[in-house]
Protein backbone atom coordinates (compact mmCIF):
# COMPACT_ATOMS: atom_id res chain seq x y z
CA UNK A 1 0.00 0.00 0.00
CA UNK A 2 1.33 3.30 -1.14
CA UNK A 3 2.03 5.95 1.24
CA UNK A 4 -1.59 8.20 1.95
CA UNK A 5 -3.60 5.35 0.75
CA UNK A 6 -6.28 2.93 2.57
CA UNK A 7 -7.87 -0.21 1.75
CA UNK A 8 -11.17 0.39 1.39
CA UNK A 9 -12.62 -2.74 4.17
CA UNK A 10 -14.69 -5.23 2.00
CA UNK A 11 -18.74 -5.47 3.22
CA UNK A 12 -20.76 -8.03 2.95
CA UNK A 13 -24.60 -8.34 3.39
CA UNK A 14 -26.49 -11.47 4.58
CA UNK A 15 -29.91 -11.62 4.35
CA UNK A 16 -33.00 -13.84 4.72
CA UNK A 17 -36.86 -14.01 3.66
CA UNK A 18 -39.72 -14.43 6.02
CA UNK A 19 -37.50 -15.59 9.09
CA UNK A 20 -34.15 -14.82 10.80
CA UNK A 21 -30.45 -16.10 10.84
CA UNK A 22 -30.16 -19.46 11.99
CA UNK A 23 -27.02 -20.72 14.54
CA UNK A 24 -25.56 -22.38 11.80
CA UNK A 25 -25.66 -19.22 9.19
CA UNK A 26 -24.85 -16.80 12.30
CA UNK A 27 -21.79 -19.40 13.29
CA UNK A 28 -20.43 -19.44 9.58
CA UNK A 29 -19.96 -15.96 9.17
CA UNK A 30 -18.53 -15.87 12.93
CA UNK A 31 -15.95 -18.47 11.84
CA UNK A 32 -15.37 -16.01 8.79
CA UNK A 33 -13.77 -13.51 11.06
CA UNK A 34 -12.32 -15.85 13.20
CA UNK A 35 -10.23 -18.21 10.36
CA UNK A 36 -9.11 -17.13 6.86
CA UNK A 37 -6.82 -18.35 4.75
CA UNK A 38 -5.76 -17.58 1.04
CA UNK A 39 -6.41 -19.69 -1.69
CA UNK A 40 -3.05 -19.30 -2.60
CA UNK A 41 -1.83 -20.79 0.60
CA UNK A 42 0.62 -24.01 0.65
CA UNK A 43 -2.08 -27.05 -0.07
CA UNK A 44 -1.91 -28.86 3.54
CA UNK A 45 -1.98 -25.46 4.94
CA UNK A 46 -5.27 -24.43 3.44
CA UNK A 47 -6.68 -27.60 3.75
CA UNK A 48 -5.70 -27.24 7.63
CA UNK A 49 -6.97 -23.91 8.19
CA UNK A 50 -10.53 -24.66 6.40
CA UNK A 51 -11.19 -27.42 8.59
CA UNK A 52 -10.55 -25.55 11.58
CA UNK A 53 -13.08 -23.37 10.28
CA UNK A 54 -15.20 -25.38 9.62
CA UNK A 55 -14.37 -26.93 13.29
CA UNK A 56 -15.01 -23.61 14.75
CA UNK A 57 -18.05 -22.88 12.97
CA UNK A 58 -19.87 -26.25 14.58
CA UNK A 59 -18.72 -25.19 17.84
CA UNK A 60 -20.23 -22.03 17.80
CA UNK A 61 -23.26 -23.04 16.00
CA UNK A 62 -24.18 -25.06 18.91
CA UNK A 63 -23.04 -22.21 21.81
CA UNK A 64 -25.40 -20.15 19.31
CA UNK A 65 -28.40 -22.90 19.96
CA UNK A 66 -27.98 -23.50 23.54
CA UNK A 67 -27.77 -19.75 24.15
CA UNK A 68 -31.01 -19.71 22.30
CA UNK A 69 -32.80 -22.54 24.25
CA UNK A 70 -31.73 -20.58 27.39
CA UNK A 71 -33.48 -17.46 26.52
CA UNK A 72 -36.49 -19.02 25.91
CA UNK A 73 -36.13 -20.54 29.18
CA UNK A 74 -35.97 -17.45 30.56
CA UNK A 75 -38.68 -16.12 28.50
CA UNK A 76 -40.78 -19.01 29.62
CA UNK A 77 -40.03 -17.95 32.95
CA UNK A 78 -40.85 -14.60 32.67
CA UNK A 79 -44.38 -14.73 30.72
CA UNK A 80 -45.31 -17.45 33.65
CA UNK A 81 -44.58 -15.35 36.46
CA UNK A 82 -46.36 -12.80 34.61
CA UNK A 83 -49.92 -14.71 34.98
CA UNK A 84 -49.09 -15.51 31.45
CA UNK A 85 -49.03 -19.54 31.21
CA UNK A 86 -50.88 -20.27 27.82
CA UNK A 87 -48.34 -17.64 26.07
CA UNK A 88 -45.39 -19.24 28.10
CA UNK A 89 -46.05 -22.38 27.21
CA UNK A 90 -46.34 -21.70 23.36
CA UNK A 91 -42.91 -20.52 23.70
CA UNK A 92 -41.61 -23.58 25.53
CA UNK A 93 -42.47 -25.54 22.20
CA UNK A 94 -40.70 -23.24 19.87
Amino acid sequence: MNAGTMASPRVMVHTTSGRGATPEEIAARCADKIVSVADTAPPEIRDQARAYKREVGSVVARYLREAIASDRTTVYAALKDAGHPELADLIRRL
